[in-house]
């Protein structure tokens, strides 16, 4: 360590050793933390809709930008506060599994615990404050969140997994460089700009989608749980592939090859 911060060969160890305990954790403590990070990923969706929506569209990319300014207190809370992030797993448990360090049972482990969790933390915060507290019920946010869940869930199925591997690749490489920061507010910077990036772009990340295709649905979107599902498939295997290929196989080739033959 140098100046305060892991150099990236050292995050990639480190990657290792929170991939290896994520692989073997208890499935209620994967559960649990998957919950809150399912909620933390909404309640950033949240605050960006109720932020933009008064924006004018003439004003598309500041609203973006804005957008992507509010979204990372979700991946914050995650990373900072403690969760479970599917996303984020999708990069720590690969590397691991191909350190040696832990299995393709305990991958497939702890991304189902995982992602029942997000998506059930996800589901609560759509429910309960989008349309239960009328956050998203009544203009300009119901026309928002609306127009947002509707754009993603008439984007084909090709294009939503391209998406999805850019997402994933940003918020993985967000997560990677916290890994790296030894204090508070160099994890916040690590994190933001990466997740301001990917949201101000627009591409599709699984976990939020758990939150905004649902809350489309609730408050008048025309498309069906059959399409909000083909969605989410989308999103997952282009994010799987963002975190694990783009990732977890690039940054094992570099830094961890040569470590793994010497034992």
């Amino acid at each position: 360590m140098s100046n305060g911060f892991l150099s990236p060969a050292e995050i990639a160890q480190l990657a290792v050793e929170v991939g290896e305990k994520k692989s073997k954790e208890t499935w209620w403590k994967l559960l649990i933390l998957g919950i809150l990070a399912g909620a933390f990923i909404a309640l950033g969706f949240l605050v960006d809709i109720r932020v933009t929506a008064s924006l004018p569209d003439s004003l598309a990319s500041i609203k973006s930008l804005i957008g992507g300014a509010v979204f990372p207190v979700g991946l914050m809370l995650v990373v900072i506060a403690g969760a479970e992030l599917l996303t984020g797993n999708m990069m720590t448990v690969p590397i691991a599994v191909h350190a040696g360090r832990a299995s393709i049972g305990g991958l497939v482990y702890n991304w189902f615990w995982v992602l029942i969790g997000n998506l059930l933390g996800s589901l609560f915060v759509a429910g309960a404050f989008g349309v239960g507290a009328h956050l998203l019920t009544a203009d300009p946010f119901k026309a928002t969140v609306i127009a947002i869940a509707t754009a993603k869930a008439k984007l084909a199925f090709g294009p939503t997994i391209l998406s999805a591997i850019g997402c994933n690749w940003l918020v993985c490489l967000a997560v990677w460089m916290a890994y790296g920061a030894k204090d508070i507010v160099s994890k916040i910077f690590a994190i933001w700009f990466p997740i301001m990036a990917f949201v101000a772009i627009g591409f599709q990340h699984v976990v939020a989608n758990m939150f905004v295709l649902p809350a489309g649905l609730w408050v008048g979107a025309d498309y069906s749980w059959g399409k909000i599902i083909e969605e989410w498939c989308g999103a997952f295997i282009g994010n799987a592939i963002g975190g694990w290929i783009f990732t977890a196989l690039a940054y094992y080739l570099v830094y961890l090859t040569k470590s793994r033959r010497e034992a």
